[in-house]
Order: structure tokens, then C-alpha cells, then sequence
């Protein structure tokens, strides 16, 4: 069995990161709320407790018993985890005098050779951000770390199993040296073995997908992205020829996409069925403008077109999905005290009337994870490292209602653009790119003709699993030549702009 370490989740920004740089250490973990019960077994090897926006001093700040954990496993507090912890064991968290947030130095103190601390400078930079303090430490806990404006930084007690606690933010970039901290943690001190890789991944996910599914059959809806297609040849190796691909036109798709798509799962021997049902969500779309709306009619536009192409097949008992970690984060308070962001087509949302039960062979991947598991299953680099797509595809990077001649528009202006980053070799250094049609008119003039036509905004982004991210920094040549490329070949856009925000505050898509 695959060592684990679970992390619980009081609501912090920063928890994702936490478990990212416990994947990069090859080990598997899970975030959980910190008020759900905790299965300890032969596979639990360790516990983080995560930041919080709270003050551990609320009359209703969260609270787990860190006591009774210590008893069975080590514990690490990252930030509120670590004041929790202090506090619970008869420390005294108080109000800082200044709120402490950025960069700081650590200065490791009475090191010792602590195992938390192996390999790590005496002195080096850390993240901070929190409003309270430890003022003092509970009897017995050993300090190991202060910085110029905090006493308590880091400590340890011997409990019946160690217990850790960071009052800054190893698993940020700016803790130049938090991810050691952390694999230190996961490796030296709870004796996890770094197993945890795409390869095997793929094997023990095949084998449960075989002891899960059986002989059932799966319907899946499949739409040429990395996530669908690795899911499906994860589930299609465990099955064969049990598995049944359905991929609806929805009329938002990217030029050409839908046979494209097609012909691309034919080569890798899925069992696909094309359906065209462009008009039907044209017809579902007339004149919706607000996002939310748009994205809720082409998720239940989907599931009638879906719904009737599975009552085709005989003996359909499940339903595969390709749903990932960032997926199921943002559409859900199932982390702590989170917001819903978005919703995704791709989460919840399946009627009972279809009484089909789920199979989400990546839920609990980021994307970087799904890409290497990808590669580890043999399929061609080009689809592995084809840039995100919005389930709502088009109707969402059109602000306002969406017509056919205006998917067209913005058709065409995103195949120049793609293609463009293609050209320029540009394509494989950002993480995701689309063309954004506002609902802005604006006076243009060519040649001798005046122009009254639509505005595009290019959008391009850096990011490694979407969670963040920030707008790239192409090349001021190659936007001037997508621009003029643009403008000369799609009559009824005269005007090109980039976007320049990052995420957050900014999402990647506008709507």
C-alpha cells in the first residue's frame, strides 16, 4: 500500500501548495476538513495542519486534538497549525504588535542535527503571514528557530511521536529552503518511502479501476483534452473495449475541433461517438449573457444530449469522468471555510434519473500530475501538452450572448493566434492561452474604409497547476504580428489588446 500523510485544512490560501510540495517528494497525500474524522491505518505515516485566516484566540476558531494525533503519528503545524498546536499544549498565543507578512530571515537555533532541519542553511529566508503570535512555549517544547521580529519561528517536543511547528510558510516559493523543510518532515521524521510516481500511479490505478468496474460497462464523454483522454485510456487499459466515448459538438468548440478530435481517439483505438448538437445548445444559449447561466445551460445541454446517448447503450452502469484536484477545490467548500469561485461541468451536476455511478480515475491530481501520468501511459506529447480548454468552451470567452457568427469571429482569431504560438515556438512555454471576444465595438479605419468592429483580448498565462497563476511575458514582436494577422483575416475585429493580470486577483478565464 501507498504511504500517505493527510493535511488538514482550516480554510488556509496556501493549503494546495502544501500538498503539491508533498506530491513533488514522491509521497501521496490528501487535504481533508479539519472536522472530518481521520482513518488511521498501516498507510497514515504523518499529519500537517495547515494555515487559517482565523486567530487561534476566536471563540470559534477551529480546533482538532492535535493531543490524541502525537499519540499515534508525527505532527507538523504550518503557521495556525503551529499556534494551534502551541496553544492546545499550554502555550500563549497572543496578538502580534504588527501584523507580519513577506520575507523574512530564520535562524536556526539549537539545530543539533534535528532531522526537520537536515541539510538546511543555518540562516535563510521564509514566507510569513499571520496577525498572532507564540508568545510563550508549552513546558517541555524545545525551540529550534527564531527571526528577527518572531521568538518562536519553529519548535519540537518528543511527544510519544514528534511534533513540529513552522510559524512561516515552507511550502511557498518565497521559503527558499521550505520544500527540504518539508520532504525532511515527510522522508526523516514520519519514514515515508518516496514510491508515490506516475508509474505507479497508473499501475495501482488500473488494478482498483479493474476491481472497481469488473465487467460493467463505462460511458464517458470525451473532449480531445489531456484530462479526458488520460482518464479514458486509464480506464480503457482496465477494461478494453468497455469502455464507450461520446463527444458532442456543443457549436463552442475551437476550429475544427470536433473532427480533429475524432480522428485523434480513432488513432489511439477508443471507441468514440461523434454527436453533432451544435443547434440545440445555439437554441438553449439565445440570448444568455450572465457566465454562471451560460456555464449552467451548456452543462445541462450536455447531460440531455449525454443522457440520451447513454440510454442507447445496454447495460450501462457507470459513468467515467475526468475530474481533477483544482476541479473539485474550487467548486466546493469541502477544504475548510473555502468559496465556490466557479462551477465546473465536469462536477456534480449528474441527475439521479441516471442512476449512473462515478468513476474519476484523476480526482486527486493536479494538472502536472495528469500530464505525467500521461506520458507514462504512452500517449503522443502533443495531446499531453495541449493547453486547457473551459468545458463551456467558446461560450465563455465570448462576453455577452453567444450567436453562431460570433462563435465564428472568435474562431478564427483564436486559430491565428494558436497557430501563431506554435510558429513562434511559444506555445510549450505557457500554460494555458485563449482569444476573448468583448462585447466592445470601437472605430477602426483600413485603408480608406471605416471600421466599426469587435475588440479581442489575448490571454496568456503561466501557471503549473492553475490554482495560480501569472500573465506570460510574450514577446512585444509576436503580439504585434498575431494583432495584424487578426485584423487583416477576420473581418468584424479591428481591435487586439492583451491582458495583463494575474491569478489571483484575476481568474485565467473572464468569465
Amino acid at each position: 500500500m501507498t504511504d500517505k500523510i493527510l493535511i488538514l485544512d482550516f480554510g488556509s490560501q496556501y493549503t494546495q501548495l502544501i500538498a503539491r510540495a508533498v506530491r513533488e517528494a514522491s509521497v501521496y497525500c490528501e487535504i481533508i476538513p479539519y472536522n472530518k474524522p481521520i482513518l488511521f491505518d498501516e498507510t497514515l505515516k504523518g499529519i500537517i495542519l495547515s494555515g487559517s485566516p482565523f486567530s487561534v484566540n476566536e471563540v470559534n476558531a477551529p480546533s482538532v486534538d492535535v493531543k490524541n494525533m502525537v499519540e499515534k503519528l508525527p505532527v507538523l503545524g504550518v503557521c495556525y497549525g503551529a499556534q494551534l498546536t502551541a496553544k492546545l499544549f499550554g502555550g500563549r498565543v497572543d496578538k502580534s504588535e504588527k501584523r507580519e507578512y513577506g520575507r523574512a530571515s530564520l535562524k536556526i537555533e539549537n539545530h543539533d542535527g534535528d532531522a526537520l532541519f537536515k541539510n538546511v542553511s543555518t540562516t535563510s529566508q521564509v514566507w510569513m503571514s499571520h496577525s498572532d503570535t507564540i508568545k510563550e512555549l508549552p513546558q517541555g517544547f524545545e525551540l529550534l528557530g527564531t527571526t528577527e521580529s518572531i521568538p518562536v519561528a519553529a519548535f519540537k517536543s518528543n511527544t510519544p511521536k514528534p511534533v513540529y511547528g513552522l510559524q512561516f510558510h515552507p511550502e511557498v516559493y518565497h521559503s527558499t529552503e521550505g520544500k527540504t523543510i518539508l520532504k525532511n518532515f515527510l522522508v526523516d521524521v514520519c519514514g515515508c518511502n518516496q514510491s508515490w510516481t506516475p508509474a505507479h500511479f497508473v499501475t495501482e490505478t488500473i488494478e482498483a479501476l479493474k476491481q472497481k468496474i469488473g465487467n460493467r460497462k463505462v460511458i464517458m464523454a470525451l473532449s480531445g483534452g489531456v484530462d479526458s483522454t488520460v482518464a479514458a485510456t486509464l480506464i480503457h487499459k482496465a477494461i478494453g473495449n468497455n469502455l464507450y466515448g461520446v463527444f458532442v459538438d456543443n457549436g463552442v468548440l475551437r476550429k475544427n475541433e470536433f473532427e480533429q478530435v475524432i480522428e485523434t481517439y480513432k488513432t489511439l483505438g477508443l471507441n468514440v461517438k461523434g454527436v453533432d448538437a451544435a443547434a440545440y445548445f445555439y437554441t438553449k444559449l439565445k440570448d444568455k449573457s450572465d457566465p454562471e447561466e451560460k456555464r449552467k445551460i451548456i452543462g445541462a445541454s450536455f447531460i440531455d444530449i449525454f443522457d440520451q446517448e447513454a440510454k442507447k447503450i445496454e447495460g450501462v452502469e457507470l459513468l467515467g469522468q475526468g475530474t481533477i484536484y483544482p476541479d473539485v477545490i474550487e467548486s466546493a467548500a469541502v477544504h475548510g471555510p473555502s468559496v465556490t469561485i466557479k462551477s465546473h461541468h465536469n462536477v456534480g451536476g449528474l441527475p439521479d434519473t441516471m442512476k449512473l455511478e462515478l468513476v474519476e480515475p484523476l480526482r486527486s491530481l493536479f494538472k502536472d500530475e495528469v500530464r505525467k501520468v500521461g506520458l507514462e501511459l504512452g500517449i503522443p506529447a502533443d495531446l499531453i501538452f495541449r493547453h486547457p480548454f473551459p468545458g463551456p468552451g467558446l461560450a465563455i470567452r465570448i462576453l455577452g450572448d453567444v450567436t453562431q457568427e460570433k462563435v465564428r469571429l472568435l474562431q478564427e482569431a483564436d486559430a491565428i493566434y494558436t497557430n501563431a504560438l506554435k510558429k513562434f515556438d511559444l506555445y510549450t512555454t505557457v500554460w494555458q492561452a485563449g482569444t476573448i471576444l468583448l462585447p466592445v465595438k470601437s472605430v477602426g479605419v483600413m485603408g480608406d474604409e471605416r471600421t466599426y468592429e469587435f475588440t479581442v483580448a489575448l490571454r496568456a498565462v503561466t501557471s503549473i497547476d492553475g490554482m495560480t497563476a501569472d500573465w506570460a511575458h510574450l514577446p512585444y514582436e509576436f503580439l504585434a504580428y498575431v494583432s495584424n494577422e487578426i485584423i487583416n483575416n477576420v473581418r468584424g475585429i479591428n481591435r487586439v489588446v492583451y491582458d495583463i493580470s494575474s491569478k489571483p486577483p484575476a481568474t485565467i478565464e473572464w468569465e
